[in-house]
Order: C-alpha cells, then sequence, then structure tokens
C-alpha cells in the first residue's frame, strides 16, 4: 500500500513519519506533499491508499483539497488532521467522506490506532472486492460453459481448464429441494488449487453441474466429493479427448441421466479399491517389461487374485495378460524401428526368454514377424 502525507510543515510531514509504524501495517511507499496542488499530481499518478492530510494550508486547504479528490474519483481513505476541534469542519468532513481525523498535536497512540483502522478496512474493502470479482468470474465462466454445450464455441472455455491435458467430464445433478452451490463452490476451490479441473452450473437446468477433471484424477475427486458432502448425488461420466467434442459428450451425458442410466457417489472403502486399481493399472504401466502376474501384484497391493482380474479388465478394457502383451508388443514396434538390436535381444528385454514365442505373439497382434515390421516389407508406419 502508498500512503501521501500533506502538509505545509516540513517538521510536521516528519513528526507523521517517525509515529508510523508503516512497515507492520503494510506501507509499502510514502510520499510528501507540501500543498495540494502538489498532493493532486502525486495522487494522478501514484494513487495512494491512504491521505494524510492538513485542513489548514496556503493555496489549498485540505477540504477544498478532498473536494478535487471527489472529482479525480478518488477512492482511497482520507484522515485530516487539524489543530482545533470544530464543529462546523467535522460536519463538513463528513459531508466530504473523509475517513477520519487527528487533532494536533498528534498522539502517538491516536495515531496508531487511526493507522490501524484505515489499514483494516482497505483490507475488508479489498477481500469484499475480491470476492465481487470471483463472482463476476464465475457466472461468466457458467455463461461460456452453457453457451459451449449449445454449441458456441469452446475456444473460451480452454481459459478455465488446464492447459493441453486430456479430460473427462462428469454431470452431477441434485434434487431441486437441496442447495449445493456451497458444495459445489468449495469443490471448485479444490480443484484449481490443485490444477486438474474446473466446476460449472449448467444455467440452463437447475442443480445441474459439470465437473471437467484432468484424465484419471477422478477418483480422488469423489473422493473429496464423499467426504464434504452430504447430499444425494446422481453421476454420469464421459471422456473428453478434445474440447471442440463438449456439446455432443455433454449432449449425450444428459440422455443418460433422463433415462435414469446414473449411479451414485460411491463410498470410501469403495473409492479406496479403486484408487489402488488406479495404482495397480499405473505400475504396470511402468513395470511391464517385468514378471508381472495377478499373485504379484495381489501381494504388493493386498487385494485378492480375482479383484484385481475383475476390475482390472474393467477400468482398461483388457485382462491383465492382454494389457501387459499390448504394452510390450507397442515398446516392440519402437525398439525394431528405431535400434539395430536384434529380435531375440529385444524379446528378452522384454521380458519373453523364448524368440520363437516373441515372434509369434508379436505376429498375432500386428499381423507381421518382428522381422517383416523391420525391413518395412509389410508397408506399415508408425
Amino acid at each position: 500500500m502508498k500512503a501521501l502525507i500533506v502538509d505545509d510543515e516540513r517538521n510536521v510531514r516528519n513528526v507523521i513519519r517517525q509515529l508510523g509504524d508503516w512497515d507492520v501495517s503494510g506501507i509499502t511507499m510514502l510520499l510528501e506533499a507540501s500543498n495540494g496542488h502538489e498532493a493532486l499530481d502525486i495522487v494522478r499518478t501514484e494513487n495512494p491508499d491512504i491521505i494524510f492530510t492538513d485542513i489548514k494550508m496556503p493555496r489549498m486547504t485540505g477540504l477544498e483539497l478532498i473536494e478535487e479528490l471527489n472529482k479525480l474519483g478518488y477512492t482511497g481513505k482520507i484522515i485530516l488532521i487539524t489543530g482545533y476541534d470544530d464543529y462546523t469542519f467535522m460536519r463538513k468532513a463528513i459531508q466530504l467522506n473523509s475517513f477520519d481525523y487527528l487533532l494536533k498535536p498528534i498522539d502517538a497512540d491516536a495515531f496508531d490506532a487511526v493507522l490501524n483502522r484505515v489499514v483494516t478496512a482497505i483490507g475488508e474493502e479489498a477481500l469484499e472486492d475480491g470476492e465481487i470479482v470471483e463472482e463476476a468470474r464465475r457466472l461468466r465462466s457458467n455463461q461460456i460453459f452453457t453457451s459451449a454445450c449449445s454449441g458456441g464455441g469452446t475456444e473460451e472455455l480452454a481459459a478455465f481448464l488446464p492447459v493441453d491435458e486430456e479430460l473427462e467430464v462428469s454431470l452431477l445433478s441434485f434434487y431441486h429441494t437441496h442447495l449445493p452451490e456451497p458444495h459445489m463452490d468449495a469443490l471448485r476451490g479444490e480443484l484449481q488449487e490443485k490444477g486438474i479441473g474446473n466446476v460449472f452450473a449448467f444455467l440452463e437446468e437447475e442443480n445441474l453441474y459439470a465437473v471437467l477433471t484432468v484424465k484419471g484424477q477422478w477418483v480422488y475427486v469423489e473422493e473429496w466429493v464423499s467426504s464434504h458432502i452430504d447430499l444425494p448425488i446422481r453421476l454420469v461420466q464421459g471422456e473428453l479427448p478434445d474440447l471442440v467434442e463438449l456439446p455432443s459428450a455433454f449432449s449425450k451425458l444428459q440422455d443418460e441421466l433422463q433415462q435414469n442410466h446414473y449411479r451414485s457417489i460411491r463410498s470410501l472403502d469403495e473409492l479406496e479399491s479403486a484408487r489402488r486399481i488406479q495404482e495397480i493399472v499405473s505400475y504396470v504401466e511402468t513395470y511391464y517389461m517385468e514378471d508381472i502376474s495377478l499373485d504379484r501384484l495381489s501381494k504388493m497391493f493386498f487385494l485378492t487374485r480375482e479383484h484385481i482380474s475383475r476390475t482390472f479388465k474393467k477400468e482398461t478394457g483388457l485382462p491383465l495378460s492382454k494389457f501387459v502383451a499390448k504394452l510390450r508388443i507397442e515398446q516392440a514396434k519402437v525398439w525394431l524401428t528405431d535400434s539395430e538390436e536384434t529380435i531375440y535381444s529385444i524379446a528378452t528385454m522384454l521380458g519373453y526368454q523364448d524368440e520363437k514365442y516373441f515372434s509369434k505373439l508379436f505376429k498375432k497382434m500386428t499381423g507381421f514377424t518382428p522381422y517383416e515390421f523391420r525391413s518395412g516389407n509389410s508397408g506399415v508406419t508408425e
């Protein structure tokens, strides 16, 4: 914050400088003017948050200065300094919207009290202004989202979402008798703080919200919802590889809601299980060249073989063995294209000790032997 001291007496300005605990109060710049005209020039260039001004000054009084500041549209706080306690002056000062006043000689305790009050008031107003700005931004984002879902374009919506991330979209529908807005505002803040998504209200339908999250993050979002929102929620979800697909994805999810093809928010125990399955998938994607089996995963993640087998396929669309084989063959294609490693060496690095088995599996999944793929006789490209 900036403060300006206006007084025609240098010693008074020095006294005020010495009285103020400026750094503690958050005043980072302290300015001075010896008369009203200088003060106006400083206000135009520096726009101080607080002005301490004497009443009796040559050329322009403190009250005249306030009148000129009002004409400029000055919105800071003004504290008047006077050598006399005059009711007429006080009445005029109140009419001109001064914040407070100090009597000469200035008492240190009185000065500290006024300074604390004015700094507190500025902080509270800034908070209110920030809330107003945030409310306007939230309303604007909801308007942009609602328009985008109706085909109005998604370019502006991108500014409210994580950059260059593949997204998922979830619709949360609440019953009309409930008031979900405070809860969804809290969720919006959580997602924005972590940088994993945002929440939008669909303005054409009461109590319908869309949660756009980075792919793979929903289980953590749902865990937060389960822990913080004690309201029944109807939930439908879909992938959103590209933001331009939002209108069709949103329309599809709306239809699912209308046809009652929704689910409820899962319990914390169910979410913990889902989280572990995601961790298993991530582990397999990282260590797929090692010996991976249901028994090994069961011991590592404390889940039964049957549960892992069932939920892994539901999560990835493939049984564990086929998922691992797919990852290995994709890596084999990279090495066959970009390296001079022998086929035997590639098979070994991928965890296959039998080159013939590897070649047979490669052909089954690609339609070509590793040799044919490498030589280019197949005519395929990456």
